[in-house]
């Protein structure tokens, strides 16, 4: 297949280019390069697409079996689509889960009401990320039509992640001996998919031509469950201190991610944030690897990248320390 990545130099994407190589396809990445190159072996059209007039000029005048595009800002993804799309036999859209209006229900599909559109000319924010992706779902779904998958990814996990999140608590526990600060959240659900089975999912969906909407989601595991595998495949033999919720609140910690967060504690209201359904795409053909494989891969990567260097999401130790005391002391 001749496969092209509008990206193809981050996290997923250039997972996507990596195994689409791997399998022998034929791999153009159009992308600007500022942070890392695409993958050795892949064509590379160097364009920033936010900045250039005629950024698919080159893309445009070849033919593709499969086009994906991970976009958040709809400006770029919808001039993609008019430039592409009628070159392309498959396009993946890499969309969201934040595309949903209600987080609070668990267990709900494809089926669940999406959040509006973001309106032409509103700029994309990290604050709309939701209604920016379901203004390029919709934007897809009209230019596409009839070769469009919609591949609605939750939170990804796995070597390499930027985010932080999902690597915080492995890293947290393989730092040293001291207390470890957790959210009360033993029974809640986490949901992560690693990288490499979504980047897979994306490739089968293009080589099988699988259309629609779908959840890509990994299993839900118990956040309790995920702490006690994290702190045993760590070898973190101190103190974990549970918070309350309300506590922690109190003290200023973040949900979710951010400076100074609990990575996957949800804030009220998101009960069903990391608890929908992925059967629809698990009977279309994904295949999910047990999540202690992801976990053991997060931590090995973890401790390459330095388990104590600055991170977008968790607490620094410095904060932890002062919240330990705090609780302790009953503040």
């Amino acid at each position: 297949m001749r496969i092209l990545v509008l990206g193809g130099t981050a996290f997923l994407s250039a997972e996507i280019a990596r195994q689409a190589l791997a399998a022998g396809h034929e791999v153009t990445c159009l992308a600007r390069g500022s942070a890392a190159e695409p993958p050795e072996g892949t064509v590379w059209l160097k364009v920033d697409r936010s900045l250039a007039a005629n950024a698919y000029g080159d893309a445009a005048r070849g033919e593709w079996d499969a086009v994906v595009e991970v976009a958040r800002n709809p400006v770029p993804a919808s001039a993609a689509l008019q430039a592409l799309a009628h070159r392309t036999a498959h396009w993946t859209f890499v969309s969201s889960c934040s595309v949903y209006a209600d987080a609070s229900v668990p267990g709900t599909g494809e089926d669940s009401a999406l959040l509006p559109a973001l309106g032409l000319g509103t700029p994309s924010t990290p604050e709309n990320y939701g209604g920016s992706k379901a203004a390029i779902e919709l934007a897809t779904f009209r230019a596409a039509a009839g070769k469009a998958h919609i591949c609605r990814a939750g939170l990804i996990g796995g070597p390499g992640d930027g985010s932080d999140r999902y690597g915080y608590w492995p890293a947290r526990f393989a730092r040293d001996q001291t207390p470890v600060l957790v959210p009360d959240i033993d029974a809640h659900p986490t949901q992560v998919i690693d990288v490499r089975d979504l980047a897979a999912w994306i490739l089968l969906a293009a080589e099988q031509g699988i259309t629609g909407a779908f959840n890509a989601l990994g299993d839900q595991v118990p956040f309790g469950k995920y702490i006690d595998s994290a702190r045993q495949l760590a070898g973190h033999t101190g103190e974990v201190l549970p918070a309350a919720e309300p506590w922690l609140a109190d003290q200023g910690v973040d949900y979710w991610a951010g400076p100074d967060s609990l990575p996957l504690w949800l804030p009220p209201g998101h009960e069903g944030f990391m608890a929908r359904s992925n059967r629809a795409a698990v009977e279309a053909g994904l295949r999910l690897r047990p999540w202690q494989e992801t976990l053991a891969a997060t931590l090995a990567d973890e401790r390459g990248r330095g388990l104590r260097r600055p991170r977008k999401a968790g607490l620094t130790q410095e904060t932890e320390s002062r919240l330990v005391a705090a609780l302790r002391g009953g503040a």
